[in-house]
């Protein structure tokens, strides 16, 4: 606990400034998580950029790792146990500050904002811009793999927080709750292909197509503002429930983290998504092949 004459810092908002993040750098109890991840046809690899020049004192954290290994889908959550033995041994505790980033400016990082988040950790932000925002900062950068001190991750997982295929499916045919799929609006549509082979496009029946790109701008997540009409024009009401998926997870955590930042309250994530919707027989709209 601070002394009565020292400030107290406040608790952790969803984003936090380049500023904010080189004004504390090296302040005990603040940890910091390259989360760079990329899809195969953007040809970039996220360890290696890790290693070439990442933010001083993080660590990365490999989302094809710290995940469900024995799953047939990609980098769905692991068991509790997995997890806190995981991200302990990255030198990360549930009781830190901690900052995440990834090197397009907003993709990948929000993904492990939640999962630590849906694994107990309570103060936990994005870097707002990024690799991209530090770097055109001129801040400096470290090179390297380095090797943290193990740390005790105490996991206290919230359900709440994760939705299942038949969560999905009840949700839509009950319309108890809404589903927003972070998609490009022609994948969603069917008109474009999946990334990933024999995987067919389309959509959930009932779903609302609210690609990730209207709520980034420039590797940034764009205002309150922007984010409320973003949800207004995709037909979603933010007061009620709601559910987010994508094609593996990992872009329906940008939905996850603009209601964060604009305020709204929370909603579930789709932890298998597209990946397992679409490859369990589930119904597409349109129909493939047609």
């Amino acid at each position: 606990m601070a002394p009565d004459n020292q400030p107290r810092e406040t608790p952790l908002g969803p984003l936090v400034s380049c500023a904010w993040l080189a004004r504390r750098l090296g302040e005990p109890g603040l940890r910091i998580v390259d989360a760079s991840w990329y899809l195969p046809a953007m040809q970039r690899d996220g360890a290696a950029e890790f290693r070439a020049g990442h933010i001083p004192h993080a660590v990365h954290f490999d989302i094809d790792d710290i995940c469900d290994t024995a799953s047939d889908l990609p980098h769905t959550l692991p068991a509790p146990a997995d997890f806190a033995r995981k991200v302990g041994a990255l030198g990360i505790s549930h009781r830190d500050r901690i900052v995440v980033y990834d090197g397009q400016g907003l993709f990948s990082a929000p993904r492990v904002w939640w999962m630590l988040r849906t694994y107990g950790a309570q103060q936990v932000a994005v870097l707002d811009g990024g690799m991209p925002a530090w770097k055109a900062a001129h801040h400096p950068l470290e090179r390297g793999s380095p090797r943290p001190a193990p740390c005790i991750f105490e996991t206290r997982f919230d359900r709440s927080a994760v939705a299942a295929m038949d969560d999905v499916a009840a949700a839509l045919e009950s319309g108890a709750a809404q589903v927003a799929d972070a998609r490009a609006a022609a994948r969603f549509a069917g008109s474009a292909p999946e990334p990933r082979p024999g995987l067919p496009s389309g959509h959930m029946p009932g779903a609302h197509s609210l690609p990730f790109s209207e709520l980034v701008a420039d590797g940034r997540l764009v205002d309150a503002a922007a984010i409320r009409a973003a949800l207004a024009s995709a037909g979603i009401d933010p007061a009620r429930p709601l559910i987010t998926s994508c094609g593996s997870g990992v872009s329906a955590a940008i939905i996850n983290l603009a209601l964060a930042a604009a305020g709204l309250p929370a909603a579930r994530l789709y932890d298998g998504s597209w990946t397992e919707w679409a490859s369990r027989g589930m119904p597409i709209e349109p129909p493939p092949g047609t």
